[in-house]
């Protein structure tokens, strides 16, 4: 076959010599066709909720009657009302119990049952996860059932000589958020076990017997190989613990109801009380357009940690 001379593809029109329409790539508008059907259902279920409650949270509105402009003063109401400060600061708190303690737990427990080579893996596997399995609900009832002043707890303080520290867990001013942190614990540390677990099972055996042969102990080994290999799972398990303590609701709605007096009042709670209760719905949307900037921020710095440090 003979060369096609250059000065005649020169010539050719710029779509001929192309193919394809300019700046759609190239498979052209196909992956956006595919794409379509997602975006509609995130656009439809997930962005237009969204905004309209950016958009509700500047009225000021009770539901049912006319609503009333009021710009950001709602806004300033979330960052000058004491109990939704005291709100979001427990929501903070509640981040050590559900993401911080859950991780350094999972990382010694994974550890230890890859290296060991536990029998049965795949049964302790489905019971560790078996808190993420029951609905919420369930998991506070009967954890309101274990901290009652006559529930299996104190029954157990009392039968070991351990009376004095018995009370009324979720009736204490001081105790109560504690408490309810721990079940966050109980309910994260299967999950967060589980994908460490699985982040460890991938690390080569050889890099453990070099270390040893190098005399490095186990807690050595652990900082500088364990800890490292899963640092991907330490970001997805930090990504899903943070955003489940942030917008804890029915833990504490049928645990103590914010109480006692405000002392386990979390921003979601208050999104509940302010829109059903008292009839702020505006202010209710304010807290949680706010809620869900402090959960995207938080979960971003994770994750820019995360990339950086890998």
């Amino acid at each position: 076959m003979s060369a096609q001379p250059r000065g005649a593809i020169a010539a050719l029109p710029r779509t001929a010599r192309k193919g394809r329409p300019r700046g759609l790539g190239r498979f052209g508008v196909t992956p956006y066709l595919f794409l379509a059907p997602a975006l509609l259902v995130y656009g439809a279920f997930l962005l237009y909720p969204l905004v309209r409650a950016a958009q509700i949270s500047l009225y000021e509105w009770n539901g049912l009657t006319v609503a009333t402009f009021v710009g950001f003063e709602n806004y300033v109401d979330v960052f000058q009302d004491e109990r939704l400060r005291e709100a979001f600061w427990h929501a903070l708190v509640l981040i050590f119990f559900f993401s911080v303690l859950p991780l350094a737990i999972g990382l010694v427990l994974s550890t230890l049952l890859v290296r060991a080579q536990v029998k049965g893996m795949a049964f302790f596997r489905t019971v560790v996860f078996l808190p993420q399995v029951i609905a919420m609900v369930v998991v506070a009832v009967a954890w309101r059932h274990i901290y009652a002043p006559t529930g299996p707890l104190n029954d157990l303080l009392d039968s070991i000589g351990l009376g004095f520290l018995t009370r009324a867990w979720l009736g204490d001013f001081t105790w109560t958020l504690p408490a309810v942190g721990f079940i966050g614990t109980w309910v994260s540390t299967g999950l967060v076990t589980v994908l460490l677990m699985a982040g460890m099972a991938r690390i080569p055996k050889e890099l453990f017997e070099a270390a040893t042969l190098d005399g490095a102990g186990a807690i050595r080994t652990f900082f500088a190989i364990s800890v490292p290999s899963v640092r991907a799972e330490i970001v997805v398990s930090l990504t899903l613990t943070i955003i489940a303590a942030l917008k804890t609701f029915d833990l504490v709605y049928v645990t103590t109801g914010g109480g006692p007096g405000t002392s386990t009042t979390v921003p979601s709670y208050e999104v509940y009380r302010r829109a059903f209760m008292t009839g702020e719905v505006g202010s209710a949307a304010a807290v949680a357009i706010v809620l869900t900037v402090l959960i995207f921020c938080i979960n971003l710095a994770v994750n820019v940690i995360g990339e950086k440090e890998s």
